[in-house]
């Protein structure tokens, strides 16, 4: 199984609208782990890990569908790059 990580920021109106909780509840039934949290400056950050098919999934949800009534503007990826295994057990809400 080829295993990725990404990191990731996604501006717009996406605090406020269960983004992280929603995030949190598909990275669940995907099996990623990572974390999530929204920032101070109102956009939401974290890093995904798991299978690259699931980690696609995960980035295409953060990047165009996010939860209902959220705004994405567009998310930034970096750090994108195969790894060994990942470095969480499960993915979590940071605050």
């Amino acid at each position: 199984m080829e295993v990725a990580t990404a990191d990731f920021e996604v501006f717009g109106k996406v605090q406020g609208c269960n983004f992280t909780k929603d995030a949190k509840n598909l990275a669940d039934r995907l099996g990623i782990t990572g974390w999530i949290k929204n920032s101070k400056t109102g956009t939401v950050m974290g890093r995904v890990q798991g299978a690259k098919s699931s980690v696609d999934q995960m980035v295409k949800w953060l990047s165009e569908e996010g939860s209902e009534g959220c705004k994405i503007e567009r998310c930034q990826l970096t750090n994108q790059k195969a790894i060994v295994r990942p470095d969480y057990p499960k993915f979590t809400l940071k605050f």
